[in-house]
This record gives C-alpha cells, structure tokens and sequence, in this order.
C-alpha cells in the first residue's frame, strides 16, 4: 500500500512558517522563502551568539581602561600589576568593580600601584 506524504509534509511546512513569523513580505507565506530565510535566521544566531562574546569582552575592557585611566593608570599596567600581584580578578568582574563599586576598583588599584 502507498503512503502519502500529507500529513507530515503539511507538519512540517506549519513548523517552518511558524519560524519565520515576523519576517517580511513573503517569506511568511511561502514555504521555499520562509525556509531559505529560517535558515539563514539560525546561521546569523549561531555566529552571533559567539560574536557577543567578542563584544562584550571588549566593552569590558574599554570599561576596565577608562576607570583605570581616572585613577592614574592604563588599561596594561593595570593588567600586568595585577598579574604579578597575583591577583586573579577576570575582566568581566572587573568591569562590574569599575563602574558599580568604586571604592572596590580603587583597593585593587592602589594595591597594583603599591606594588610597582
């Protein structure tokens, strides 16, 4: 007996223009655009999701130096008397310490500058 492919070919048609709402014209009613754009949509998340790391360490970093600079210092002396004070603080932190807890950035500062 024959099967027919209905059932399944309609499913899988609704799950792929249920992904592609909220995009334009028609690609949310053609299943061939709906599908080459859902594609290209999970291509451009997959790179992003590693691109915002990149993005966000480097807003860290910008962040971390503009503080640094108020209190006398350059982003790389900061880093590099950190290092050979041993103190392991990653950049993330430190950018938190730097804009939302002064007095916290300006402790390691001062230790850094001690140090030298």
């Amino acid at each position: 007996m024959r099967v027919k492919r209905g059932v399944a070919a309609r499913a899988k048609h609704k799950k792929i223009l249920k992904s592609a709402k909220g995009m334009q014209h028609y690609r949310t009613r053609s299943f061939r655009l709906a599908k080459q754009g859902v594609i290209k949509s999970l291509r451009y998340s997959y790179r992003d999701r590693r691109n915002r790391k990149r993005d966000l360490r480097a807003l860290w970093i910008t962040r971390i130096n503009n503080a640094a600079r108020v209190e006398g210092l350059s982003y790389s002396q900061l880093i590099s008397g950190m290092k050979k004070q041993d103190i392991q603080i990653d950049r993330k932190i430190l950018a938190e310490l730097a804009v939302n807890h002064n007095e916290a950035f300006k402790a390691i500062v001062n230790q850094v500058k001690e140090a030298k």
